[in-house]
């Protein structure tokens, strides 16, 4: 049977509430909501765009994945949570293009974008998940 394998930060609402950045359980990585705020817990404030946002929050999801021995060609599925509906293409195309320049090329995987929602604080604008497979 497979080890469960968890990866933590230091960001604050994985302590306040309890769960982990990230799990690995045999081929599968998943990453719980990430958002713009700094692994390392950091209190600055996030841009102001929803594009740049969309761009951190995937990077930190990335960071997990990559410490877990997962690779960017082994997601499979995304998830965004977009506060406003008016931000939803520049959620998207910043998807799109973090993806593309992580992977040099096509993004191929599963999407699910949904809008109208608020978050734990006020100044973010979008909230990513990732799911992947990798090799064994």
């Amino acid at each position: 049977m497979a080890t469960k394998q968890i990866h933590t930060t230091s960001n604050p609402y994985e302590r306040l509430f309890g769960y982990s950045r990230a799990i690995r359980k045999g081929p599968f990585i998943f990453i719980s909501g990430t958002t713009c705020i700094p692994a390392s817990g950091a209190d600055s404030a996030p841009p102001a765009s929803a594009y740049e946002q969309t761009k951190m929050a995937y990077q930190n999801a990335v960071d997990a994945l990559l410490a877990l021995g997962g690779k960017v060609e082994d997601v499979v599925r995304v998830r965004m949570y977009v506060r406003d509906e008016a931000d939803c293409d520049e959620v998207g195309r910043g998807m799109k293009e973090f993806f593309e320049g992580m992977a040099g090329g096509e993004v191929g995987f599963a999407a699910t974008m949904v809008a109208g929602l608020r978050f734990v604080r006020g100044e973010l604008l979008v909230e990513v998940e990732v799911d992947a497979v990798g090799d064994l």
